[in-house]
């Protein structure tokens, strides 16, 4: 981490201790929960886990295995590092190794090395397993439900395991959900010998592109950019009116493009800012739900999004590239964090609230002379913008990450932070491993049974054809779903399952090919957007409780109150279904910044009527109104934007207006 400005140091607003900070993660984060070894134990997982990172690395610059190979010593060694390092049981000694996850590690391997030595074989023989294949088949599918019980938590181990029950006990089902069913030996050959089970799709991007980007990630921290990104965001945001939490709005955005995860983003960054928050007036549930909506839409904001946007490219194919996802979701993601400004904004003025003093600021040219801490992050946009496969652009991003830590006075980048950077790389990993290899289970079995297809006619047919309701039923069913389930995972589930039936209703009656390349992100996205606030939508609101372990606040409220300021992730996924045109496909510059204006304009008028306070405070009947307008405003029609405008125009004029009686009465009451 890198050193703070002096001004920063004389007041810390009783800033999180490290070692606070893994207490929390632990708690609330199931990938931070992970042995502390000593001993040999600790070189052979440093050494080994930078031989896993080195191993990618050659991959991604000089070319793939084969898809079995690359994908199984991918998995291997996932598995192998969350059997030493993981415990069975949150309660288990965390400085020592049982001798059964030795057991289990060494099956790990037997499992990352079988397709390397029996390619060939296994290649030729189309499906037929012989002597020892049902065993490893069996054997990858048992160990792959544990590390995921492990690493990422047990809802998304019992999804797999319900999934593999209904393969197998297909005919006994109800009639929209029967199939002829699947024997043991079937099942285990689609598990591990296809690439269309745990090797499938999410497997093959963790492999590749979601491993680039993590590894990309560490070396960023390494470089000092995370630390650099709290004082940037104070720099810019500290002296605004409620500065603390435009500062948590500001460094979480920027903090998404280091951690995929929510629990993370909202540890790192509201260490420091929710402790500001707190000390200038902010109520400890409402600081940590600005903290917590900020970090969650991290994973939202490109160019770096989660895990969940990288499996996306892969699940819509028909040439969509990553860029096309990043481009896509920009708006969107500039909406999200813009209704939480205008919330927290709305807020600091209902109480009053200041900004930092200028004691309280760092130093703003010495901070600003640091800007080329974050040219890795835009040459990376660069260059995929000019067209370099995503692969190749997080390598290039790598060393330019190296070259500027090595100009960081503050941190710098040397031999032992690079190899620090290869081992943290491949230890974040570990999660999305997990979570990935479970997902393809649960695909794998989608796939074969033809799940998705019944269960999306099924639930355009509950919904009675109507595309509000089949978009409300897909939004609970993605926010439960996330309640219990890693975004990865979740995004999986969804966009196999429901995304189908958005897309059976936007294009009824067209051929999957033909279906147009709009309609496909509208249905991915939305489900993609309801998997992610999950971690803010109580009453299991992952995010929100961490926030709360911070701050101190009541989890429950926290969650609540994280809810209100992020109503834009309830709206925007509505909107990107109903005016596509928030995707900047097929339309026009005039069109994008008419319904970005208008929708920017709707968010203002929610935010007032959410939190209640415009120029002055807002009554009951304003509060309706405001909400109706901006509801208006949002819903992508020119009628509806009209109506909106003029009942905006009308708040805004009585609001103005009557503003200075109210100052007047304040100064009374004051006197």
């Amino acid at each position: 981490m890198g050193k703070k400005d002096p001004k920063l140091q004389d007041n810390q607003f009783d800033e999180l201790s490290v070692e606070e900070q893994q207490a929390i993660l632990e708690k609330y984060d199931l990938e931070s929960n992970t042995r502390t070894l000593g001993g040999i134990l600790k070189y052979v997982i440093y050494f080994g886990l930078m031989a896993f990172s080195l191993f990618q690395l050659y991959t991604a610059i000089f070319g793939q295995f084969p898809a079995q190979i690359q994908r199984t010593v991918h998995l291997g060694f996932g598995l192998v590092f969350i059997f030493l390092l993981f415990p069975a049981r949150r309660k288990f000694s965390k400085t020592k190794v049982p001798f059964y996850d030795f057991i289990l590690a060494a099956g790990a391997i037997l499992i990352g090395s079988y397709w390397t030595i029996n390619y060939n074989r296994l290649v030729q023989s189309l499906g037929q397993l012989e002597g020892l294949d049902f065993f490893i088949g069996l054997l990858s599918i048992l160990l792959v439900l544990e590390a995921s019980r492990r690493a990422v938590g047990l809802p998304i181990t019992i999804i797999a395991s319900l999934f593999l029950v209904y393969a197998y006990f297909g005919p006994y089902f109800p009639d929209f959900m029967a199939h002829r069913g699947q024997s043991v030996d079937n099942i285990v050959n689609l598990m591990f010998f296809t690439t269309d089970g745990i090797l499938g799709t999410p497997l093959a991007v963790s492999s590749t592109y979601i491993f680039a980007f993590l590894l990309f990630g560490a070396f960023l921290v390494k470089t000092g950019v995370g630390e650099y990104f709290n004082d940037l965001s104070i720099a810019v945001a500290g002296k605004l009116v409620g500065g603390p939490a435009k500062v948590a709005i500001f460094s979480s955005a920027l903090q998404g493009t280091i951690s995929g995860s929510s629990v993370a983003n909202v540890v790192t960054s509201g260490a420091y800012t929710i402790p500001m928050m707190k000390s200038l007036g902010y109520k400890k549930e409402f600081a940590g739900a600005v903290e917590a909506s900020s970090s969650t839409g991290g994973q939202l904001m490109p160019p770096i999004m989660g895990a969940a946007a990288f499996l996306m490219v892969e699940f819509i194919g028909r040439g969509v590239t990553y860029w096309d996802i990043a481009k896509a979701a920009a708006i969107p993601a500039v909406l999200y964090f813009t209704g939480i400004w205008i919330m927290t904004h709305f807020e600091a003025k209902r109480l009053g609230l200041r900004g930092l003093t200028d004691e309280q600021m760092p130093d703003r040219k010495k901070i600003f002379k640091k800007l080329y801490l974050i040219l890795p992050i835009f040459l990376i946009i660069v260059l995929m913008m000019v067209g370099v496969p995503v692969i190749h652009s997080a390598m290039y991003g790598i060393v330019a990450c190296i070259i500027v830590g090595m100009i960081n006075r503050d941190t710098k980048t040397g031999p032992r932070e690079i190899l620090d950077a290869l081992v943290d790389g491949a230890r974040t990993a570990l999660g999305v491993i997990a979570a990935t290899a479970c997902a393809g289970i649960i695909v794998g079995v989608v796939v074969k049974t033809g799940l998705g297809l019944s269960l999306a006619t099924s639930l355009v047919k509950l919904a009675g054809g109507s595309i509000i309701l089949t978009l409300f039923f897909v939004m609970i069913a993605s926010l439960i779903l996330g309640m219990g389930a890693p975004t990865t995972a979740n995004y999986v589930i969804t966009s196999t399952i429901a995304a189908p039936a958005i897309i059976a209703l936007l294009a009824p009656d067209v051929p999957q090919s033909a279906v147009p390349i709009v309609v496909l992100l509208s249905a991915h996205f939305f489900v993609f957007y309801f998997g992610i606030i999950a971690d803010i939508t109580p009453p299991v609101a992952l995010a929100a409780f961490a926030a709360s372990g911070i701050s101190g606040g009541d989890p429950i409220k926290t969650g609540v109150e994280a809810s209100k300021l992020a109503i834009a992730a309830f709206i925007i996924p509505y909107m990107v279904v109903f005016s596509p045109t928030l995707l900047m496909i097929d339309t026009t510059l005039w069109e994008i910044i008419w319904v970005f204006v208008t929708a920017l304009i709707g968010m203002i008028a929610i935010g007032a009527g959410v939190i209640g306070y415009w120029y002055r405070k807002v009554n009951w009947i304003e509060r309706i109104f405001a909400v109706v307008a901006g509801l208006l405003l949002i819903y992508p029609e020119g009628y509806s934007d009209i109506a909106g405008l003029i009942i905006f125009a009308i708040l805004v004029t009585i609001q103005y207006m009557t503003r200075e009686k109210t100052d007047k009465k304040k100064q009374a009451i004051v006197a």
